[in-house]
């Protein structure tokens, strides 16, 4: 990602064609939330890396002093994935003023850390962390009243890739590409945690293209160990565009002035899979990449409201 000052200012109806969402119609929907101190969070290991954890957001109850006050039952669960072209110089804490938001709005928002390259991540443990990572909530849906019948995927920029991806891992043993599918390990046993929904934003969803613009400097071989002609059936795996059409809805929003991720990720994969049936649409919002992810930005808080919709709330 490129600007790194706005990194770090950070941390503290589907069918039809591509919407456009002017700042004016944004701000007039959106009334002042809830404040983001009234939640609750607690960290798990989901695996024994340093970087194998989530943190679970949740809302607080509405007020400590009464003894019968109670923390109100989340309204859905959201996954939050953050971005950084997956490697390891970016963490967590992006996707940290997200959950906290998300939580003050009455949801339960899991901010979900993975290995990275650089870090031991790259193909295939960050795919399996993903996975596994999502999968960690069914251990603790029980503790924290979760309904697992609604998952929604929210994920920015590589975040957005890993998001789609994990969408379709039902898709997955059946893309022709069996000696890549026996390089990530994963649930098979029906304890898999199933997305019912996703949010990308500015999200890499055509992998090919992004290795092919050289986006990041080469950030996708990175990922992946290697280029595609050396790693086609690895890349074919990996690439959203793979795997459609999902059976869930996707919003591919996209920021209007992004230069760090083209608009052509999200409206190539839109393309596609509308093209074969799926429910994708491309919501197009003002700002640039980072917009996505400030909660004060009206860009952040039309994916809130795609988040809601999503999760029937």
């Amino acid at each position: 990602m490129a600007d790194v000052r706005r990194r770090s200012l950070l941390s503290h109806g589907l069918l039809g064609a591509a919407a456009v969402v002017m700042p004016g119609v944004l701000v007039a929907s959106c009334s002042p939330g809830p404040k983001e101190d009234a939640v609750k969070r607690q960290k798990y290991q989901y695996g024994d890396h340093p970087s194998q954890w989530g943190e679970l957001f949740l809302p607080e109850a509405p007020s400590s002093s009464s003894r019968n006050a109670r923390r109100p039952a989340p309204r859905g669960v959201v996954v939050v994935i953050h971005g950084g072209y997956w490697r390891s110089q970016y963490g967590a804490e992006l996707g940290e003023p997200l959950a906290k938001d998300l939580a003050s709005h009455g949801m339960a928002a899991w901010n979900l850390e993975y290995r990275r390259a650089g870090n031991g991540g790259g193909w295939p443990h960050t795919f399996e962390d993903v996975l596994a990572g999502i999968d960690k909530l069914r251990e603790v849906a029980g503790e924290h009243g979760l309904d697992l019948t609604r998952v929604v995927a929210l994920g920015h920029s590589a975040g957005g890739h890993l998001a789609v991806w994990a969408a379709g891992r039902d898709r997955l043993a059946g893309l022709g590409t069996p000696d890549a599918d026996r390089q990530v390990l994963r649930n098979l046993n029906g304890e898999a945690v199933r997305i019912t929904g996703v949010v990308s934003q500015s999200g890499l969803l055509d992998l090919a293209q992004a290795e092919w613009l050289d986006l990041s400097n080469g950030a996708v071989s990175n990922l992946m160990g290697g280029s595609a002609k050396k790693y086609p059936k690895r890349h074919k795996y990996a690439d959203p565009m793979t795997a459609v059409p999902l059976d869930v809805p996707v919003y591919a929003v996209h920021g209007l002035e992004d230069d760090s991720v083209p608009m052509s990720q999200s409206e190539a994969y839109a393309a596609a899979a509308r093209a074969a049936g799926a429910p994708v649409q491309v919501v197009k919002v003002p700002g640039d990449h980072f917009a996505l992810i400030d909660p004060k930005a009206s860009s952040y808080r039309k994916c809130r409201e795609l988040v809601q919709e999503l999760l029937g709330i």
